[in-house]
């Protein structure tokens, strides 16, 4: 007898969708069975629904330790349970302090472990003043590193190309990867001084003074210095689809470089920013109507492998009156960030699969599979596959939805995406074989929840802290030879292993060889 059967549910896999039921042990995936067949101590009947993979969000911003006044892990990750986000991969910056050397990291992972609702890895830092502490995060399980090419926040220098250079060198030693914030400091800095010095400080003059070209220019030296190096790359946020353009070239030409892009790219543009002014900035900025269209074909031919939120949190305050000590004047003076860790998914939904004819495996190829095999957690994160964690999220296609502050979980109850209306909403979140929310913001009944009380839905889950490297448990073995490694839960041998120690679990498929 299972423990959980979810049946009825169009289920969406890395092959498409199946009708099936799906059989879940011990907080694994154990088995897709036919119809009806099967027994468990608890069923769950999914009718009309779609069962996707938990979430796999690559680019937060929980802001613990230090800079919880914006947000912390009890409320971000309440925030991302609602949303059918299971696993966040939280940034290094807007901390304090920021996740830059090994001792932070095991400090910060001792700290925001015991409030976590969801299964968490972290981004190390990767500053000019921490090259030898990189190689020591990377063991304690950084799943990589991100860097800035221009300013970013007072706690977290960006660097500069020689830097990066040296950089890409000591991380490629040890097989880890970088992702990068790619914005020109030279041309952003000078337009930035250019619109000031004329006095303009409107909405207009904050995307003017970061155009495509500062993010082009940045992109372009980091392939470059990807292939001088050989060092892994990734490129975060994503906004143009010139950008991409350059990435797909570089990706054809055999430069292991990764893309990602975030929703609001996607489905939002320039005239929210001039809408609505500083609840819509950020950096890259938001690009034109046209830009956002061509964005996604380069999201639907494969280019673009993941889709994060950027979720960057910040009081009202920070966006009009005063943003860390300082007075806010204008648009550049504002805080720039949204929001958008809970709304991330059923907005990729109903864009992409409502209105844009995506098939739902590619959407969770973007947002489960693609994060998951980027950042080393696919064998246990990223699909519906047996071995797998049960992360499930199941979606009602039919069911409007409105953002609206009181359905928001955040700790600032503020976003760029309210008043955004879609259809097609998570109804219910299972972390590792248990329901940890149901019906979400949507349902009235939860808007009146106060907060004392609201612990109650979000059970802790000892959440796991997940470091995949060559020192653990190798989760999948394809068509070439591995030797004197460990096989772990939930591997899948498919090619040739020796010397190997294989722990229960380990599947093997016909004709693999053991």
């Amino acid at each position: 007898m299972y423990d959980l059967l979810i049946r009825n549910a169009v289920l969406v896999t890395p092959d498409g969708e199946c009708e099936k039921d799906l059989a879940i042990q011990n907080g694994k995936i154990a088995a897709f069975l036919e119809r009806g067949t099967g027994e468990a101590e608890c069923e769950i009947d999914a009718s009309g629904r779609y069962a996707f993979p938990g979430i796999v969000d690559p680019h937060a911003h929980l802001n613990e330790p230090g800079w919880t006044w914006r947000e912390d892990y009890e409320h971000g990750t309440k925030a991302a349970a609602v949303g059918g986000v299971t696993t966040v991969i939280d940034m290094p910056l807007n901390n304090a302090p920021s996740t830059t050397t090994a001792q932070r990291v095991k400090d910060k992972i001792e700290l925001v472990e015991p409030s976590a609702c969801v299964d968490f890895a972290l981004w190390g830092g990767l500053v000019p003043e921490n090259f030898d502490e990189l190689e020591k995060m990377d063991k304690e399980g950084c799943v990589a590193f991100k860097a800035f090419l221009s300013p970013s926040s007072p706690d977290f220098e960006h660097l500069g190309y020689g830097e990066t250079y040296e950089a890409m060198q000591i991380i490629k030693r040890f097989g880890g990867r970088i992702g990068f914030h790619c914005e020109d400091y030279s041309t952003i800095l000078h337009l930035e001084e250019m619109m000031r010095r004329a006095g303009r400080f409107d909405s207009r003059a904050f995307l003017d003074s970061r155009p495509v070209v500062a993010e082009m220019i940045a992109t372009e030296a980091v392939i470059a210095l990807s292939k001088a190096t050989g060092c892994k790359s990734y490129i975060c946020h994503i906004s143009s689809p010139d950008v991409a353009q350059k990435v797909k070239l570089a990706q054809q030409e055999g430069v292991d470089i990764l893309a990602e892009t975030c929703v609001h790219y996607l489905c939002m543009n320039e005239n929210d920013v001039l809408e609505r002014g500083a609840f819509c900035k950020c950096s890259p900025p938001l690009r034109t109507e046209e830009e956002s269209r061509r964005l996604w074909d380069y999201v639907l031919d494969g280019t673009i492998c993941a889709i994060g939120s950027d979720h960057s949190p910040c009081t009202e305050a920070e966006k009009t009156t005063e943003n860390l000590g300082k007075k806010v004047n204008n648009i550049f003076d504002a805080w720039g960030g949204m929001n958008g860790i809970q709304t991330a998914f059923q907005t990729m939904y109903s864009e992409g699969c409502g209105k844009r004819g995506m098939k739902p495996a590619q959407l969770a190829k973007l947002m489960c599979e693609g994060p998951a095999r980027a950042f080393g957690l696919w064998g246990k994160k990223g699909a519906l596959r047996e071995g797998f964690d049960a992360d499930v999220v199941l979606l009602d296609p039919n069911k409007p939805w409105e953002v609206t502050a009181d359905t928001l979980y955040y700790k600032n109850k503020i976003s760029g995406f309210l008043g955004k209306t879609g259809v097609g909403m998570p109804v219910m979140t299972i972390l590792r074989g248990e329901i940890i929310a149901e019906n979400g913001a949507c349902d009235e009944n939860l808007k009146l929840i106060d907060e004392k009380n609201l612990n109650a839905l979000f059970p802790k889950k000892n959440p796991v802290y997940t470091k995949i490297r060559d020192d653990n448990p190798t989760r999948y073995v394809t068509g070439s030879s591995v030797s004197n490694s460990l096989l772990a839960d939930g591997c899948v041998i498919e090619g040739t292993v020796e010397n190997c120690v294989l722990f229960r679990g380990v599947k093997v498929k016909k004709g693999a060889v053991v």
